[in-house]
C-alpha cells in the first residue's frame, strides 16, 4: 500500500487514505485528526483493514489534493544515522566539517531531528531561516516502525518495520560545524523534507535493493543502492532498541550517499529557487524548492 496523508485543494480538508493503482485516494479517515491518523493504523498493526473496507469509503483524484508529509507530527524527534554509505563517510570526513576522529565509523553514528522540521512533498524548505548560508542536502531512505520494540535482534529486526519513506535532511553546515553537534544544524523549521507516502513494508521484497537518487535543478548528484549502507537496517533497529524501546510510528533516516554539497570544491550549497528532488522506486519522487 502507498499510504497518504492529503489536504484538498478546494476545501482545505484533513484527509488521508491509500493511493491506487490509478492515481485515485481511497479516502480512510478525514477532518482535523486526519494528520494523527497514520500514526493510529501503524499503531493498531492492521493495515490491511483499510483495504478490506474500501468498498464503503470514498475516493478523490490525486490530482484535487495536496499531499503532506505522511506522519506531519510525529511522536518524537526522528532518530538519524551519520556517515552510513562509505563513500559519504570519507567525503564528509574530508570537508573539514567532521568533528569525529575516524573517516569510517566503528559503530552507527545516532543524532535526531525535531518533530517539527517535519515538511511535506512542494513545501517551500526555508533556506531563509539558516543566517549562514550553508544548506545542504542528504537524500535518505526513511524506516517507520510498526510495533514496540525492546532488544530486537537483527534476525528479528525487519518484523518491526511497519513501511518506507524519502526523506531529505537538509542541513546547515555551518550551524553543524560551530555547535560540534548535529541537533541544531539539522533541526531548522521545514528542514525534514519527507514523503509523498509510504510505501508499507509487504510491497518490498529486499529493501537492499532500493536505489536512491537525489537530482538538484535537474542534476543528479546522488545515486546509491540501500545494499551499500556500512549499517544495514537490522543493525539500526538493534542498535537502538538495545538500550531504549521504538515505538509504533518511529522513524529512523538511515543515512545519506556520496554528492551532497558539501562534497564539492567549492561546495554547492542551496540557494533561494533551487529545487531538490529525492526519489526511491516504490516510495515515489519528493519534491521541494528552497525559499
Amino acid at each position: 500500500m502507498r499510504i497518504v496523508t492529503f489536504k484538498e485543494k478546494k476545501s482545505g480538508n484533513l484527509g488521508a487514505g491509500y493511493l491506487t493503482e490509478n492515481d485515485q485516494i481511497v479516502v480512510c479517515a478525514s477532518g482535523h485528526e486526519s494528520d494523527q491518523s497514520i500514526l493510529n493504523l501503524i499503531k493498531s498493526g492492521v493495515a490491511q483493514d483499510w483495504l478490506n473496507a474500501s468498498n464503503a469509503r470514498s475516493e478523490i483524484a490525486l490530482t484535487d489534493v495536496q499531499l503532506i508529509a505522511p506522519i506531519p507530527k510525529p511522536i518524537r524527534n526522528i532518530f538519524c544515522v551519520g556517515k552510513n554509505y562509505y563513500a559519504h563517510a570519507l567525503e564528509f570526513h574530508g570537508s573539514g566539517y567532521d568533528s569525529s576522529k575516524e573517516d569510517v565509523p566503528p559503530h552507527p553514528i545516532i543524532f535526531s531531528k525535531a518533530t517539527t522540521s517535519v515538511c511535506g512533498p512542494d513545501d517551500v524548505i526555508l533556506g531563509s531561516l539558516d543566517p549562514t548560508e550553508s544548506v545542504d542536502y542528504e537524500g535518505e531512505l526513511g524506516v517507520i516502525i510498526g510495533k514496540e520494540s525492546f532488544r530486537v535482534t537483527k534476525s528479528e529486526a525487519m518484523n518491526c518495520v511497519f513501511g518506507y519513506v524519502n526523506i531529505n535532511d537538509v542541513t546547515s553546515r555551518e550551524l553543524q560545524k560551530k555547535h560540534n553537534q548535529w541537533l541544531i544544524g539539522k533541526s531548522l523549521n521545514t528542514f525534514c523534507p519527507m514523503g509523498p507516502w509510504i510505501l508499507t513494508a509487504d510491497e518490498v521484497a529486499n529493501v537492499g535493493d532500493l536505489k536512491l537518487r537525489t537530482v538538484v535543478n535537474g542534476e543528479i548528484r546522488q545515486e546509491a543502492s540501500v545494499s551499500d549502507l556500512i549499517f544495514d537496517i537490522p543493525t539500526l533497529i538493534e542498535t537502538l532498541s538495545r538500550t531504549m524501546t521504538l515505538l509504533p510510528g518511529d522513524i529512523i533516516a538511515t543515512g545519506t550517499s556520496v554528492g551532497v554539497g558539501i562534497g564539492f570544491n567549492p561546495p554547492k550549497y542551496l540557494g533561494k529557487g533551487d529545487t531538490v528532488s529525492v526519489s526511491i522506486a516504490g516510495c515515489g519522487t519528493l519534491t521541494n524548492t528552497v525559499g
